[in-house]
Protein backbone atom coordinates (compact mmCIF):
# COMPACT_ATOMS: atom_id res chain seq x y z
CA UNK A 1 0.00 0.00 0.00
CA UNK A 2 0.90 3.61 -0.77
CA UNK A 3 2.23 5.44 2.31
CA UNK A 4 1.62 9.60 2.23
CA UNK A 5 4.71 11.20 4.68
CA UNK A 6 4.85 14.39 6.35
CA UNK A 7 8.10 15.54 7.82
CA UNK A 8 8.90 18.80 9.58
CA UNK A 9 12.50 19.19 9.58
CA UNK A 10 13.31 22.73 11.78
CA UNK A 11 16.15 24.66 11.84
CA UNK A 12 17.34 23.52 8.14
CA UNK A 13 17.54 25.92 5.16
CA UNK A 14 16.99 25.32 1.79
CA UNK A 15 20.91 26.02 1.29
CA UNK A 16 21.05 22.54 3.42
CA UNK A 17 18.53 20.67 1.73
CA UNK A 18 20.26 21.32 -1.31
CA UNK A 19 23.61 20.03 -0.43
CA UNK A 20 22.14 16.68 0.66
CA UNK A 21 19.67 16.10 -2.41
CA UNK A 22 22.67 16.64 -4.42
CA UNK A 23 24.64 14.01 -2.30
CA UNK A 24 21.50 12.02 -2.35
CA UNK A 25 21.17 11.62 -6.19
CA UNK A 26 24.59 10.17 -6.20
CA UNK A 27 23.49 7.39 -4.33
CA UNK A 28 22.47 4.51 -6.91
CA UNK A 29 18.62 3.34 -6.14
CA UNK A 30 17.71 5.91 -3.27
CA UNK A 31 14.93 6.67 -4.16
CA UNK A 32 13.74 3.70 -5.27
CA UNK A 33 9.77 3.42 -4.33
CA UNK A 34 9.36 7.37 -4.26
CA UNK A 35 5.59 8.10 -6.12
CA UNK A 36 6.77 11.92 -5.61
CA UNK A 37 8.28 14.40 -3.17
CA UNK A 38 7.93 17.89 -2.44
CA UNK A 39 9.86 20.20 -0.25
CA UNK A 40 8.57 23.44 1.29
CA UNK A 41 10.32 26.23 3.35
CA UNK A 42 8.41 27.70 6.33
CA UNK A 43 9.59 30.31 9.06
CA UNK A 44 11.02 27.65 10.93
CA UNK A 45 12.62 25.32 8.72
CA UNK A 46 11.39 22.96 6.12
CA UNK A 47 8.38 20.24 5.56
CA UNK A 48 8.77 17.64 3.45
CA UNK A 49 5.42 15.62 1.46
CA UNK A 50 6.51 12.06 0.04
CA UNK A 51 4.12 9.53 -1.68
CA UNK A 52 6.13 6.28 -1.41
CA UNK A 53 4.94 2.52 -2.97
CA UNK A 54 4.98 1.22 0.39
CA UNK A 55 6.46 2.25 4.43
CA UNK A 56 9.43 -0.42 3.31
CA UNK A 57 10.57 1.20 0.51
CA UNK A 58 10.62 4.61 2.95
CA UNK A 59 12.40 2.57 5.49
CA UNK A 60 15.09 1.55 2.84
CA UNK A 61 15.25 5.41 1.78
CA UNK A 62 15.82 6.44 5.40
CA UNK A 63 18.71 3.91 6.47
CA UNK A 64 20.49 5.20 3.42
CA UNK A 65 19.68 9.00 4.07
CA UNK A 66 19.98 9.25 7.58
CA UNK A 67 23.72 9.24 7.56
CA UNK A 68 24.87 11.39 4.89
CA UNK A 69 22.27 13.88 6.58
CA UNK A 70 24.45 13.50 10.05
CA UNK A 71 27.56 14.16 7.57
CA UNK A 72 25.67 17.26 6.25
CA UNK A 73 25.04 18.18 9.47
CA UNK A 74 21.70 18.20 10.00
CA UNK A 75 20.33 17.15 13.38
CA UNK A 76 18.72 14.09 14.39
CA UNK A 77 14.89 14.67 14.64
CA UNK A 78 13.27 12.91 17.86
CA UNK A 79 10.32 12.76 16.03
CA UNK A 80 9.41 10.58 13.26
CA UNK A 81 7.72 11.52 10.24
CA UNK A 82 3.84 11.83 10.17
CA UNK A 83 3.00 8.04 8.07
CA UNK A 84 -0.60 7.52 6.74
CA UNK A 85 -1.82 5.09 4.17
CA UNK A 86 -3.04 6.44 0.95
CA UNK A 87 -6.57 5.87 -0.90
CA UNK A 88 -5.96 7.48 -3.83
CA UNK A 89 -3.08 8.95 -5.65
CA UNK A 90 -3.00 9.75 -9.65
CA UNK A 91 -1.01 12.47 -11.63
CA UNK A 92 -3.03 15.00 -14.15
CA UNK A 93 -2.66 13.71 -17.37
CA UNK A 94 -1.59 10.22 -16.74
CA UNK A 95 -3.37 6.87 -17.45
CA UNK A 96 -3.91 4.27 -15.14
Amino acid sequence: MAIFVHAVVPGITTDQYDALNARLQQVPGIFDGCLSHACVPTDDGLEIFDIWESEQHMNAFAEKMMPIATEEGWPASPDRPRVMGVHNHWVPGSTG
